[in-house]
């Protein structure tokens, strides 16, 4: 079931994409989740839809709800870009995405398989650490070859 103030939050992040040459897709409250989760989707209908769109977004949405006060309790923003499959690159993303859905593919087998899907706990020098439904996974950064974001939804 839909939140009632989704349609509300949907006209103000429609108001903060334009400027920026975004739309938005879908406006999705996770209200189960606690903190509650403001998860936005938007594409660049000019180009791929990259992580710079998501921060640009983020940074311009985040005082625009803050200010129009209709989530009264604390929440997190997430905003996202279905289809914008994209590797991981640097220790910023990597801190940015966590918690995020990643696939995390090897170049040799590591405890049998080539391919990891969980969520993204972190990245030091040594590993690349997922979690697989609360099970923790270290991946030898050696064997790693790219870390995607998979596709939300």
């Amino acid at each position: 079931m839909s939140h009632p103030l989704i349609p509300q939050i949907f006209q103000i992040a429609e108001e903060v994409a334009s400027p920026l040459g975004l739309e938005v897709v879908d406006v999705v409250l996770h209200t189960n989740k606690n903190p509650v989760v403001l998860r936005v989707d938007i594409r660049n209908p000019d180009q791929n839809t990259g992580l710079d769109d998501c921060e640009r977004m983020s940074r311009s949405l985040e005082p625009t709800l803050d200010a129009a006060d209709l989530i009264s309790h604390a929440y997190v923003l997430e905003i996202s870009s279905p289809g914008a499959e994209r590797q991981l690159q640097g220790d910023r993303e990597f801190v940015a995405f966590r918690g995020f859905m990643v696939t995390v593919g090897t170049t040799d087998l590591h405890e049998g398989k080539q391919s990891w899907s969980g969520h993204l706990m972190s990245r030091n020098e040594t590993h690349v650490t997922i979690s697989i439904k609360g099970r923790i996974v270290n991946i030898p950064r050696e064997l790693v070859d790219r870390v995607e974001l998979t596709k939300m939804g």
